[in-house]
């Protein structure tokens, strides 16, 4: 299968993954607003107006040969996001990465993702995925887990984020590894 073949679209009330859309603007900017952490999550970028998210969704959210985002999208709001990058077709190898805005959290909706967005990668012909996450954030540990990543080691002091400096652990998922018990999510790619 192409790697962007759209497949079916998922009802609107229904969680699922699309691509990101200039009119997800609001919903990201809403999300930069009311999630003191997504600054961090996003790069620090300067979201302070429509515009201005319309241009990172485009510029930071988008697609390529080598990465590719979804809009985590709960009912016809866009909560997260769930990317795909550093695709290396010799080695199969990718690094996936995960956020969610405060009002997505805390009902699945990112394990669901990173094991939807997994099961993709392995479709598509990728062998190993690799996350990390910063120690201090046992949330995204758990959701690692959840969706079948497991803990490799830890990378001490990897990322800065202003003058602190964070270690991260390293997990990473096989597709010779067992099946996880995750419902997953309908995906347009």
């Amino acid at each position: 299968m192409d790697s962007f073949t759209a497949s079916a679209a998922a009802p609107q009330s229904e969680p699922h993954l699309r691509p990101w859309q200039p009119t997800d603007a609001g919903a990201l900017l809403d999300a930069y607003r009311s999630t003191p952490d997504l600054g961090i999550q996003l790069g620090s970028p300067t979201l302070f107006s429509e515009a201005r998210a319309r241009d990172f969704i485009a510029a930071d959210l988008g697609r390529g040969n080598t990465h590719l985002n979804w809009a985590i999208v709960d009912g016809a709001c866009a909560v997260g996001n769930m990317g795909i990058s550093s695709i290396d077709r010799r080695h199969d190898t990718a690094w996936l990465y995960y956020w969610l805005a405060a009002s997505g959290r805390g009902r699945g909706l990112a394990t669901r993702a990173l094991a939807t967005a997994a099961e993709w990668a392995f479709d598509e012909g990728l062998f190993r995925l690799e996350l990390g996450h910063r120690v201090n954030n046992p949330a995204s540990c758990v959701v690692a887990t959840r969706a079948g990543f497991a803990p490799e080691g830890v990378q001490r002091q990897k990322l800065r984020y202003g003058g602190e400096r964070f270690d991260v652990e390293i997990h990473a998922r096989l597709r010779t590894d067992d099946e996880v018990p995750v419902l997953l999510l309908p995906l347009t790619t």
